[in-house]
């Protein structure tokens, strides 16, 4: 591939991220023919097809996945060094790709919207997703860091707490343990638990906190988001463990409760998190120390000494 061009590149890129020609036309400012001629240029330098048609449906084939990989990774580094230069020239802004992790949206938008009030040249580019997209993200390089509750095993990261998080068991007001004023973990093996989809964070901390008390409940329903999990919890369906940034408003107007468990509320950290090889840019590394310093207070609903600067 001696000779593909970084136009190529950028076009296929697009294609497939939003797996449309038409949408990529879209973004790039092309016409769809344009954007087909560049990927038929790119697959005849790669000597295999990279897209195929099932139906009215554009998909990746094995070699179009490889090669979408190295794309977005050398788009990143041109990025990174636009980047880099402007600081070096003096350009105040740049862009910040965040990840953050679904239950972290609870919070996040009061962090983001305190940074960009602060920083107003900053251009933000935020993905919410489960953990397991978000670690994919960081290993692939497609975000500068991450607001995650559980850092990666599966690659070497710099992981830093910047706020606590609670995790809690919820029940419906009407269930019959909400009115007690002590519950024993072995009280919820015969319960129903309303759990997250594999690959979330908050039922890998669920499933750690079952085995450290001795507990196994098996009457189980698997949702795939926060809003979901408690609207089912409210319905009667079950018991949740679930981050208490999720559900302050159901509990304060009464729609939801904490349940007293002994040895609750858990208490884990949330991290801002990149990996370890990864040369933070000003603006990434200005966001960095933000969270560091200031996300405490903001998230207790206080003001920092540098708030009405």
């Amino acid at each position: 591939m001696k000779h593909v061009t970084l136009r190529q590149l950028r076009v296929f890129e697009s294609v497939a991220r939003h797996l449309s020609f038409s949408r990529a036309a879209e973004e790039l400012h092309l016409t769809q023919p344009a954007v087909s001629m560049q990927v038929k240029q790119l697959e005849e330098q790669a000597g295999l097809p990279l897209t195929e048609m099932i139906g009215k449906k554009v998909y990746l084939t094995q070699a179009g996945e490889e090669v979408a990989r190295h794309a977005r990774y050398i788009a990143q580094q041109l990025r990174e060094a636009e980047e880099a230069l402007d600081a070096l020239k003096g350009v105040k802004g740049g862009r910040l790709s965040l990840g953050v992790i679904s239950t972290a949206k609870y919070f996040a938008p009061r962090l983001l919207a305190e940074f960009r009030r602060r920083q107003p040249g900053v251009e933000l580019q935020i993905g919410v997703h489960n953990r397991e997209t978000v670690v994919r993200k960081l290993a692939e390089n497609e975000i500068d860091l991450a607001i995650m509750g559980q850092p990666p095993v599966e690659f070497a990261t710099v992981a830093e707490a910047f706020a606590d998080h609670p995790l809690v068991i919820i029940a419906a007001p009407d269930h019959p343990l909400a009115a007690r004023k002590q519950i024993a973990p072995a009280l919820l093996n015969d319960e129903t638990f309303i759990i997250r989809e594999p690959g979330s964070g908050t039922r890998a901390a669920m499933e750690r906190y079952f085995a450290d008390v001795g507990i196994a409940p098996q009457h189980r329903m698997e949702l795939i988001s926060n809003e979901t999990v408690k609207q089912a919890v409210m319905a009667g369906l079950g018991l949740a463990f679930i981050s208490a940034h999720t559900v302050g408003l159901e509990c304060e107007v009464g729609r939801l409760v904490v349940l007293p468990v002994t040895g609750t509320p858990i208490m884990r950290r949330w991290f801002i998190v990149h990996r370890a090889e990864k040369v933070l840019l000003p603006v990434a590394e200005t966001f960095r120390e933000f969270l560091l310093a200031e996300a405490p207070a903001l998230l207790s609903g206080q003001k920092t000494s540098h708030a009405n600067k």
